[in-house]
């Protein structure tokens, strides 16, 4: 018994949950237009953050030895998978909304994986690596920005602050990634309890 209890599994995030909250996006009947005041476009920021904590959650099992670097790389791509998969119209501007989330979340992901694997450069100062993006992203070479700004998210993930110039940055793909790597600095400053829990969550949670 005690065995069959230590090989469970832990469900760092399910499909359960992300249903819901694409159920609950639904319900919010959200609106560009209504975005003024950010009420109904609040859910999308949960989800964000919701996301980005159950990412955390495997990276401090994986640096507590609890799962295997191999494993919490699987993990991540089973939240990817979840979180990227085709789902039914929740009505146009929410729509719209949802994939601007998803492309930040997509750097999140990156950011985890390279965080993880120990992928990336710590030499270059993060504001020349921004500028870098940028200048990537301009030149149509979207492959090297996200490169460029998954080695940036790594690099928060492992202590080190956005430079000021990222929350000024003009809308772009390289800000909407940014915001998902602005998602990881702010849960890491906020309630590490993500770094003790268990990681599990029950199908039917309400959130």
């Amino acid at each position: 018994m005690l065995t069959g209890e230590c090989n469970m599994k832990e469900e760092f995030y399910t499909q359960m949950r992300w249903t819901n909250w694409l159920n609950k996006v639904k319900e919010s009947r959200f609106r560009l237009s209504d975005s003024e005041d950010n009420s109904s476009g609040a859910v999308f920021v949960y989800i964000m953050d919701d996301v980005v904590l159950a990412c955390l959650k495997i990276i401090a099992r994986c640096e507590r030895g609890v799962i295997s670097p191999e494993e919490a790389l699987s993990e991540l791509s089973s939240i990817r998978e979840i979180v990227f998969q085709e789902h039914e119209p929740l009505g146009e501007d929410a729509d719209l909304m949802l994939e601007s989330l998803k492309t930040s979340l997509s750097a999140v992901f990156v950011s985890c994986q390279r965080y993880i694997a120990g992928d990336y450069d710590c030499d270059i100062p993060l504001g020349d690596l921004l500028m870098l993006a940028v200048a990537s992203e301009k030149q149509e070479n979207l492959e090297e920005t996200f490169n460029i700004l998954g080695q940036v998210g790594a690099r928060v993930i492992g202590g080190e602050s956005l430079p000021p110039e990222s929350m000024e940055m003009p809308y772009s793909m390289t800000a909407e990634l940014l915001d998902g790597i602005d998602a990881i600095s702010a849960a890491m400053l906020g309630d590490d309890s993500y770094k003790e829990d268990d990681g599990t969550s029950e199908e039917g949670e309400e959130i």
